[in-house]
Order: structure tokens, then C-alpha cells, then sequence
């Protein structure tokens, strides 16, 4: 049902990585802040780490989208495995060349030192616990030549073992942790993202209490919020177009964010 109240803030809360999406939120956008100045100190390995869903791939984005505007940067959003295949793509992306022969590391150094760029070049490296130490060791190479500025993100881990390695430990010089969002964070991240697409009335209908249970069911996680919510407003356009008089518009229903909770696997039923 397309002319939905409820179709918009469905849509909103598509599980998507977007800078045009972020959300200017307190603790956020300090990090963010943090992060910009960070790139622009003679650091040559900068960490962004935290749960899987508290927000790095989107504080990379944007910082993609706002550096890329007056300097050299490229992101590696998914993770090239291959060595080879790495270093060729980012010779091509940042240097503009890559030779037909194996691209060893001395090769894409010599490449590298050959250019006289006037700012070291930035690459933005996503979900970097998915390299392998050996490339990872080789990332520490090229960032300790200066050849490249490498900004990473990791997922926390409960026993912090890939934050604990060497190349991170010895090579880092800062590093910037997200975490969940309190229940006050949340709702300013839900009602900015509403408002800014006028979803007035909808965004009216978010209070203390129910905001109170979505964080508890989310646990104050961005991207299982983005879920539940597209989960939740979908159940809304159901209703709105097959039974409108059980909607009440002047506040969220608990047990249909119960419902929707369930059908996104927050509660096991």
C-alpha cells in the first residue's frame, strides 16, 4: 500500500549502508569528529572498532563521501582476500597503474615511491578481520613506508583476540570504539531520521515507554533497531490496509513490537 502512513518510515529503516543517511547524534558525531581529525594527523594505521551494528561501516562511508571531495581516498567496502588481487586494485584505484606481472609488495612500493602525490593517499578498509595475518602484515608494511594512510574497521570480539594482535598492537597510533546507543540516543536517531523525511505523525508516536522496550530488545544496536523497525512499520501497512480501526496512532503498541521482535528473531517464540 504505497500511500501508507506507514510506508515512508518503513522504508527509512531499510538495512543499508548510505552517508546520505547518517544521523547526527551527540556521542556519534564526536566519534565521527574524532575520526576526521585523526586522518588528518601523520598517523599511519587508524582503528575504528566495535560490535557488529553500532555504526563503523557508516561513520566509513561518510568519511569516505566528505574526503573524497578534496583528496585521494578509496574504500574497500567488501574484502579482497587475494594478495595479489589486493595490491593490484589498490595500485590501480590510488596510483592508476598496475603492471600485468604479479604485484608483489616491492613491486607496489616502487610503484608508489615512483609518484610525488602531495597528501599520502587514504584507504578505508571495511571489516578487516576478515584478512589474513599475512596480509594484514603486509598492509603494515606499506603503512609503515608512508607509501598509504590506512583507516580500518574490526569487530569487537568478546576475547578481543584480533585487537590484541601484534600489527594492531604495535602499529596503531589511534584507535576509536563505537558502542550501543542508550535509550535517549536511540530516540534521537529514530525521530531525526523520521522528521527529516516529515514523518511528523509517526515519529509523535515513539514515548519513553515503548522507547524504553525497543532498546531492551535491541539492546541499544543500530542495525537490529533499523530491523525491528522496518519489521515493525511493515506490520503497520498491513494493518492500515487490512484492519485500520486496530491502529492507534497516538502511541506505538507494545505487542506489535513484540510481534515484529519475533519475526526478526530479537525474541524466540
Amino acid at each position: 500500500m504505497e500511500n501508507s502512513l506507514f510506508s515512508k518510515p518503513r522504508d527509512l529503516f531499510v538495512d543499508l549502508v548510505n552517508p546520505k543517511d547518517y544521523v547526527q547524534i551527540d556521542s556519534v558525531s564526536h566519534m565521527y569528529q574524532s575520526l576526521k581529525n585523526s586522518v588528518q594527523k601523520p598517523l599511519k594505521m587508524i582503528l575504528l572498532y566495535g560490535r557488529p551494528g553500532t555504526g563503523k561501516s557508516m561513520l566509513l562511508h561518510k568519511l569516505h563521501h566528505d574526503l573524497s571531495k578534496h583528496q585521494k581516498v578509496f574504500m574497500v567496502s567488501i574484502p579482497i582476500i587475494d594478495e595479489d588481487d589486493f595490491l593490484r586494485v589498490l595500485a590501480q584505484n590510488i596510483f592508476g597503474h598496475a603492471p600485468r606481472e604479479i604485484m608483489t609488495l616491492n613491486r607496489f612500493l616502487e610503484i608508489a615511491n615512483a609518484l610525488s602525490l602531495p597528501d599520502i593517499p587514504i584507504v578505508l578498509l571495511d571489516e578487516a578481520q576478515l584478512y589474513s595475518p599475512a596480509l594484514m602484515e603486509k598492509i603494515r608494511l606499506i603503512s609503515d613506508a608512508r607509501a598509504i594512510k590506512f583507516v580500518i574497521t574490526l569487530h569487537k570480539t568478546d576475547q578481543e583476540d584480533i585487537i590484541a594482535k601484534e600489527h594492531f598492537q604495535t602499529r596503531i597510533w589511534e584507535s576509536i570504539e563505537l558502542k550501543n546507543a542508550t535509550t535517549e540516543e536511540l530516540k534521537v536517531y529514530i525521530q531525526k531520521k523520521l522528521l527529516k523525511s516529515n514523518c511528523f505523525d509517526v515519529a509523535n508516536m515513539f514515548n519513553d515507554k515503548n522507547m524504553k522496550h525497543i532498546t531492551a530488545l535491541t539492546k541499544g544496536n543500530y542495525r537490529e533497531t533499523n530491523k525491528l523497525l522496518f519489521s515493525l512499520f511493515s506490520l503497520y501497512c498491513w494493518y492500515e490496509e487490512n484492519n485500520p480501526t486496530k491502529i492507534k496512532y497516538n502511541a506505538l503498541k507494545i505487542k506489535w513490537i513484540e510481534m515484529a521482535a519475533i519475526h526478526t528473531g530479537l525474541i524466540r517464540a
